[in-house]
């Protein structure tokens, strides 16, 4: 990866703070890239890809980046969206007619029949902002949704994306669409949408409409297998509660065995990449203002940045709560007012990550952007993930 000269002794403080939390065992590895007007200014990398190997992490390691797959998704349907092959408000049973006549839950519903009539049909706009009604299941775990995402197996990954359609047809939504939101499935339903638009299966159209226009060679649902060892080791930390408690555990066979490294019936819109620090970089760079390799139009990359929701609706999650200050765009979270955790100048930024600690973010009003790749479960939004922005932010302003 290409950077300017005599550029990195600007970003020491956020090497330092890196390393420190590969020396104080919250992390084994930590990759990362600051761009500002385009341009990839600084990269760096931390700790080990193998810790028990003793393997130095290096830019060409790739990484399980889960939920940074949404953004990936989302650019896939929103290109199909320019070209007037997809609408963007029109119902999704005009393309999947299994999700039409959709049923929501009542308030307070202990049985699946306990639901009335949807008030509106599920857009593709509600799928990329999570206000269409789905869920996750498992991030509310002995609910009724999780329970019926269980048994109808929505998660699997050895369903196709056509299968989750299936799956999902006769189950009720948690609420009315776009009236709240919650973080969801939605993105591999959209998955599906977008081969449904562009007559291609998904990970083909991603590969050629997004990967080979940015140079992504390392980005991919499968590993070659000359490539498998480029893989990272993937660790859960020592405490689940706590997330400072020093100490890593490794993982094996996550999120299934064999994962990453050969084929499955669902190449999964919502988290199922693998990718490395460079291309990442290329994504963002490619959503930046000017960028010389933009995928969409300036229009439509304002409009994924700029918050989606109803007026009063935030983003929160089930175990956690109400986030305050953040809304939602068409792929990823929008900064309105920055809270306790963010840098005092993040307003207006788009961001997301991926539970094994990958976070990117882009602040169109300062033109500056930034990618940490790590290998550590439930390591979004982590408070490692908090300083890497906090010194980011000084580093590239000051």
């Amino acid at each position: 990866m290409r950077y300017r000269a005599g550029m990195s002794t600007q970003f020491k403080a956020v090497h330092g703070a890196m390393q420190a939390w590969v020396d104080g065992g919250i992390l084994a590895g930590a990759s990362c890239a600051l761009l500002s007007g385009g341009a990839v200014v600084d990269s760096h990398c931390a700790g080990w890809a193998d810790k028990e190997a003793g393997t130095a992490l290096r830019e060409d390691h790739l990484f399980r980046v889960f939920s940074n797959t949404k953004l990936v998704t989302s650019i896939a349907a929103l290109q199909l969206v320019e070209q007037g092959r997809l609408g963007l408000d029109e119902p999704v049973e005009s393309y999947l007619p299994a999700l039409g006549g959709r049923r929501v839950l009542r308030a307070g519903a202990t049985r699946l029949d306990d639901s009335e009539p949807a008030r509106r049909s599920i857009t593709a706009r509600h799928l990329l902002c999570h206000s269409a009604g789905l869920s996750y299941g498992f991030l509310d775990p002995g609910s009724l949704i999780y329970q019926a995402y269980t048994a109808r197996r929505v998660m699997h990954a050895d369903s196709s994306l056509e299968g989750l359609i299936a799956a999902l047809a006769p189950l009720p939504l948690t609420f009315h669409p776009g009236e709240q939101w919650e973080y969801s499935i939605a993105s591999d339903v959209l998955a599906r949408l977008v081969e449904v638009a562009s007559g291609q299966r998904f990970d083909r159209y991603l590969a050629q409409a997004i990967f080979a226009p940015l140079g992504m060679a390392d980005t991919c649902f499968v590993i070659p297998p000359d490539k498998h060892g480029l893989l990272t080791a993937y660790y859960a930390g020592a405490s689940r509660n706590d997330p400072t408690v020093p100490g890593l555990r490794r993982l094996a066979g996550s999120p299934y065995p064999g994962a990453y490294l050969a084929p499955v019936a669902r190449y999964s819109g919502g988290g199922g990449l693998v990718s490395s620090l460079p291309d990442m970089a290329a994504l963002l760079r490619s959503l930046m203002p000017g960028a010389p390799c933009a995928l969409l139009r300036p229009d439509t990359v304002a409009a994924m940045m700029r918050n989606q929701l109803p007026p009063g609706v935030r983003i929160g999650f089930p175990t956690v709560g109400a986030v305050p200050g953040k809304g939602f765009g068409l792929g990823g979270a929008v900064i309105l007012q920055p809270g306790a955790d963010d840098p005092p100048a993040s307003a207006g930024e788009f961001e997301w990550g991926g539970i094994a600690g990958t976070q990117w973010w882009i602040n169109p009003r300062h033109n500056i952007a930034g990618v940490l790749m790590a290998q550590r479960q439930m390591g979004f939004w982590h408070p490692y993930t908090f300083e890497f922005k906090r010194l980011a932010y000084q580093a590239l302003l000051a």
